[in-house]
């Protein structure tokens, strides 16, 4: 099953750094949040990936082209220009990478690498979140399900306490801890598809998450998995150094 990443668009919310890069090439670690996103999906078997280009999607593709290099020892003759690569071995990846247009909508980008993905169930996510979902029970429970498509929610974090307050008088009577079950469910994307989500995706003016998703919606082809482990975006510099910290330290939910 092949693993199709959304990394075309502008990442406008940390403009700080995608100004100079596309979103899915902002560093963890030292390493683009796809690196990380790709290992979790390798980690369970599925190294076969279709990544959808768009915004400076040259750097991806640089970065994939001079993966081995940049990644390993290196013994350099300048005196006859000889490179050697020393040790190691690469990921046993299989990247695809598609331009798919800088102002695509992403269910434009889907069907522009559809050649690429094929005729058979995929697995779809975006290119600017990690998480510690478990990828063979996301793909049983939509076997399971027997939907067109399934997607991981999940409760995200409270990030502000909440006030209760009199409706009539505005006092305050108490204030409650930002608590996780009290957030609404949202699509963290670590998605399954049928190949029947092509017939969905009209002409690709959308974005999947509108049109295509409230049909899917509607016509009962949609399920959720529910994920109550950790997720993340990275939307903001404030998520990048959230990130980067709990990498750091060793305590990242979703390292393998």
């Amino acid at each position: 099953m092949k693993v199709v990443i959304l990394a075309g668009g502008k990442g406008t919310r940390i403009s700080e750094e995608s100004k100079l890069r596309p979103k899915p090439m902002v560093e963890i670690g030292g390493r683009p949040i796809l690196w990380h996103i790709m290992r979790q999906y390798a980690f369970f078997g599925f190294c076969e990936f279709v990544v959808c280009c768009g915004y400076k999607g040259h750097m991806i593709k640089e970065y994939f082209v001079n993966y081995y290099q940049n990644n390993k020892h290196l013994e350099i003759h300048l005196n006859n220009q000889k490179v050697q690569v020393l040790g190691g071995s690469a990921e046993p990846w299989k990247v695809t990478l598609v331009d798919t247009g800088l102002e695509t909508l992403t269910a434009g980008r889907i069907l522009k690498a559809r050649n690429y993905i094929g005729e058979e169930p995929f697995l779809l996510t975006y290119g600017d979140g990690v998480s510690d979902v478990d990828i063979p029970k996301l793909i049983q429970f939509h076997k399971e399900q027997k939907k067109t498509v399934t997607i991981s929610t999940t409760q995200p974090i409270g990030r502000f306490g909440a006030l209760r307050l009199d409706d009539e008088t505005n006092q305050v009577l108490g204030f409650k801890e930002k608590a996780r079950e009290d957030q609404a469910w949202v699509n963290i994307g670590f998605m399954v598809m049928q190949p029947e989500v092509y017939d969905y995706l009209g002409d690709g003016s959308m974005m999947l998450e509108a049109e295509p998703f409230e049909t899917l919606a509607a016509a009962g082809q949609m399920a959720a998995y529910r994920h109550h482990g950790f997720w993340s975006p990275m939307d903001t510099v404030h998520d990048r150094e959230y990130l980067e910290k709990l990498w750091n330290s060793s305590e990242a939910p979703w390292r393998v």
